[in-house]
């Protein structure tokens, strides 16, 4: 959930319950969806723990076996993970010998979206034999970064699946997968979890109970994405700040944001402005920290902009200039009266 993948003992204990549940089901193939910040990857990974474990039990893997060490230092040869290659270097996975070698050398920078060429080494990877005889596992995460070159791909090895081999896709956008894909495996949708488990999880993992409730509503009450928020070192008065900063115009409020998470921040501000107009609660903010909210019109056609733009935000554009543009947007959306 928070990123960092964990043995089945430190799972949320949402996670654990889900975990079981599925562990108890039969099926070849499984789709995780849910929006960000629910432990998909977590999940997934706990799935694939528990098929390739050698003393399993219902309730998942043992976390002390050979197969779970493999797993933890990325070694284990009937697992294979496809994910775009920042996230797996982010969560330690390792790249293809090919795909590092041409990182290293600086002839192209990782890539955002699930290769076909690594979803092709994938393929073969599930017409070998199993390694340690428990068969194999595919971890497709976040599922929707494949292109339809590689679902394609995917498809056809989903549609006659090597009888050892099992799969997991999570997704945070299960939407943009192809009809096809999500027809060929077993659909579960991830639970939300009550407000005081959270409360407790973030605790654990030593986020203040202040500051838990301030990130909670930043994050749409998403306990993974509120703990990438607290360890990313976002504060609850930065958060309340921001709305009337960016009315000011000042792009410090989000210079250490990338464009793409400055789009996000601006869409949950966007939001909560639509709803203030209506006369709706806010959802991300208090009300007490949002300005003064312009007429209807002006802010939906602020939503449709910023909508368009986080369709390429992630695009190698001039980041600074970028923010500037955003804020600049903001600014004059947020001061219009007329």
């Amino acid at each position: 959930m928070s990123g960092v993948d964990t043995p089945m003992a430190a799972l949320a204990p949402w996670l654990q319950r889900q975990s079981a549940a599925l562990l108890a089901q039969r099926g070849h193939a499984w789709l995780l969806q849910g929006p960000s910040g629910l432990g998909q990857y977590d999940l997934a990974l706990a799935l694939v723990r528990a098929w390739l474990c050698e003393a399993s039990t219902p309730q998942g893997a043992c976390a002390d076996c050979a197969s779970c060490h493999a797993i933890d230092v990325r070694t284990h040869a009937d697992l294979c993970v496809l994910m775009p290659e920042t996230d797996m270097i982010a969560l330690g996975w390792p790249l293809s010998e090919k795909a590092q070698t041409e990182i290293d050398d600086k002839k192209r920078k990782p890539s955002r979206e699930i290769r076909v060429e690594a979803m092709r080494d994938a393929v073969e990877f599930t017409q070998r034999t199993s390694a340690r005889g428990r068969g194999k596992a595919l971890l497709v995460y976040p599922a929707e970064r494949m292109n339809h070159v590689t679902a394609n791909a995917l498809l056809k090895t989903l549609e006659e699946p090597p009888g050892d081999t099992r799969f997991v896709l999570a997704s945070e956008a299960a939407h943009l997968l192809l009809p096809t894909i999500r027809s060929r495996c077993l659909g579960h949708t991830m639970v939300w979890p009550e407000l005081d488990a959270m409360r407790g999880w973030l605790a654990e993992q030593g986020v203040a109970p202040a500051q838990a409730e301030a990130l909670l509503r930043a994050a749409g009450g998403r306990p993974g994405d509120a703990l990438a928020l607290a360890r990313g070192g976002l504060t609850p008065e930065r958060w309340a700040s921001l709305p009337r900063a960016l009315a000011r115009g000042d792009v410090a409020a989000l210079s250490d944001a990338s464009p793409a998470d400055a789009v996000a921040v601006l869409q949950k501000l966007c939001h909560d402005m639509l709803a203030a107009a209506v006369g709706a609660q806010p959802r991300y903010f208090s009300a007490s920290d949002l300005p003064k909210p312009p007429r209807l019109g002006r802010l939906t056609r602020w939503a449709r902009e910023l909508a368009r733009t986080a369709r390429t935000a992630e695009h190698p554009f001039n980041a600074g200039l970028m923010l500037e543009m955003l804020v600049s947007q903001a600014r004059n959306v947020l001061n219009s009266r007329a």
